[in-house]
C-alpha cells in the first residue's frame, strides 16, 4: 500500500514538473508572426506612366472634290503608293466640257458686241467733230461700248470658272504617300454642294508614326518632352518597341469628371511592321535610378489597427524594462500631426512605415521617399538602413490569402 502511494506521488510530481517546464518553454518561445515583412535593399528603380493610345501616321491628307459629278474612273486603291500630282480619280467630264463650250460661245458673243459698239462710237465721234451729231448721242454710244467691254470680262471669268471645274474633275494626289482609305468607286455620285466630300485618305510617310495617348491629370506633372517610351501592340505581344515623347498638349479633356491630357509619342517605323490604328500599351519612363536604397511600395500603404497597437504596447510592457518598452513602441503620431494635413519635411511628404521585432512589437518610422513604382520605392531619409525589414501586410488569422 505504501509502495503504491509513493509511486502515485512520484507520478504527480513528474506530471507537475513536466507541465511547469512546458509552460516555461511556451513563455519563452517566439510568438507566431502576424505580419509579412520585406527587407530594404539597394537596386534599380524605374518609374513609368502607363497610358494606352493608337498608332497614327504623322501626316494624313484628306483628298476631296470641289465639284460634283459621277465617278468615271478610279485609278488607285487601298495601300497603293502614290506620288504628288498623280491622277487618283476622274469624274464624268461631259457636263464640265459643255459648260466650257457654253462659256466660250458667250465670250465670242460679248466680243462681237464690243466690236459693234466700238464701231458705233468711232462713227459718232467723227460725226460730232464735223458738227453732224450732238454730244449726248456720242456719250450714249460710249456707254454702250463700256457695257460691251464689261460683258467680255464677265464672259472671260465664266470661261475661266468652267475650265477650272473641268480641271477639278480630275482628282490628283497632293503629296507622296500611301492610300490608307478609299471612300468612292466607279459609278458613285460625288456631291460637293455643301461640304467637300472625302474621297481618299493619304498617309504621307508610314516610316515615321506617332502614338496619341491620353494621360491622367495625376501623372502629367512627371512628363517632359524627349522622355523615352516603351510600348507593345497586340500584333507583336513578345516584342517591345521604343519611342519618345514629342509633345504634351495643354488642351485638357474632361469626360464625366475624369481629366486627361493628350501626349504625342514619336515612333520610328522603318521596317513598316507597325500599322495605322494599332492599339499601343505605352510606358513612359519618367525617372530611373540604377542604384538606390529601396523599400517595398506596399510598406507605405500598411497602417496598423488600434488593436494591433494596443497588443504591441502590452507586449513591450510585459517583456522589457520601461525604458526599453518606451523605445520599442515609439510614438505613432507626431505632436504637430493634426490628422488632416500631411506632415512635410522640406517640400517632401513624410510617410510612416513600421518594423516588428520577435515579440511582435511595432515601431513606427518616419521616412521621405523619391521615385516609385508598383514594387519598389526609393528611400531618401529616415532612420532605416539596408537590411531592415519593414511590414508590408498582415497575416490573416484564418490562414487565407494575405490582406493589406
Amino acid at each position: 500500500m505504501k509502495k503504491r502511494l509513493s509511486l502515485g506521488l512520484i507520478a504527480l510530481a513528474v506530471l507537475g514538473g513536466g507541465g511547469w517546464w512546458a509552460k516555461q518553454q511556451a513563455a519563452h518561445a517566439p510568438k507566431p508572426a502576424q505580419f509579412r515583412s520585406s527587407e530594404i535593399d539597394e537596386g534599380a528603380i524605374t518609374q513609368v506612366v502607363m497610358a494606352n493610345g493608337n498608332l497614327q501616321p504623322v501626316t494624313v491628307v484628306t483628298v476631296g472634290s470641289q465639284v460634283s459629278g459621277t465617278v468615271a474612273q478610279r485609278l488607285v486603291d487601298f495601300n497603293d503608293k502614290v506620288s504628288k500630282g498623280q491622277v487618283l480619280l476622274r469624274l464624268d467630264p461631259a457636263n464640265f466640257e459643255a459648260r466650257v463650250r457654253q462659256a466660250r460661245a458667250g465670250m465670242r458673243s460679248a466680243e462681237a458686241q464690243v466690236a459693234f459698239a466700238r464701231g458705233n462710237f468711232e462713227r459718232n465721234e467723227a460725226l460730232v467733230a464735223k458738227g453732224f451729231l450732238s454730244l449726248p448721242q456720242r456719250d450714249q454710244s460710249k456707254r454702250e461700248l463700256d457695257a460691251a467691254l464689261a460683258q467680255v470680262e464677265l464672259s472671260r471669268a465664266q470661261l475661266d470658272a468652267a475650265q477650272t471645274d473641268l480641271g477639278n474633275s480630275v482628282i490628283r494626289s497632293p503629296v507622296d504617300g500611301v492610300v490608307i482609305k478609299r471612300s468612292v468607286d466607279v459609278g458613285q455620285t460625288v456631291a460637293a454642294s455643301f461640304q467637300t466630300p472625302e474621297l481618299f485618305l493619304i498617309a504621307k510617310d508610314l516610316r515615321q508614326m506617332v502614338i496619341q495617348t491620353n494621360v491622367s491629370e495625376a501623372d502629367v506633372g512627371l512628363l517632359r518632352e524627349g522622355q523615352p517610351v516603351r510600348f507593345v501592340v497586340d500584333a507583336f505581344p513578345n516584342r517591345e518597341f521604343e519611342g519618345k515623347v514629342q509633345q504634351f498638349r495643354l488642351n485638357a479633356t474632361n469626360t464625366q469628371g475624369v481629366v486627361t491630357y493628350t501626349v504625342i509619342v514619336d515612333v520610328p517605323n522603318e521596317d513598316g511592321e507597325l500599322k495605322p490604328g494599332m492599339t499601343a500599351q505605352t510606358r513612359i519612363v519618367v525617372a530611373q535610378r540604377p542604384k538606390a536604397l529601396r523599400l517595398a511600395t506596399a510598406a507605405l500603404r500598411f497602417v496598423p489597427t488600434e488593436e494591433e497597437l494596443k497588443a504591441s504596447a502590452a507586449a513591450g510592457a510585459a517583456s522589457a524594462p520601461a525604458a526599453a518598452a518606451s523605445a520599442a513602441s515609439a510614438p505613432v503620431n507626431r505632436p504637430d500631426d493634426d490628422g488632416v494635413l500631411s506632415t512635410l519635411r522640406g517640400s517632401s511628404r513624410v510617410y510612416k512605415v513600421y518594423t516588428v521585432d520577435k515579440e511582435q512589437r511595432l515601431t513606427a518610422h518616419e521616412v521621405t521617399v523619391g521615385i516609385s513604382n508598383t514594387k519598389f520605392t526609393e528611400l531618401l531619409s529616415g532612420n532605416l538602413k539596408r537590411g531592415d525589414a519593414v511590414i508590408t501586410r498582415r497575416i490573416p488569422k484564418d490562414g487565407s490569402k494575405d490582406g493589406l
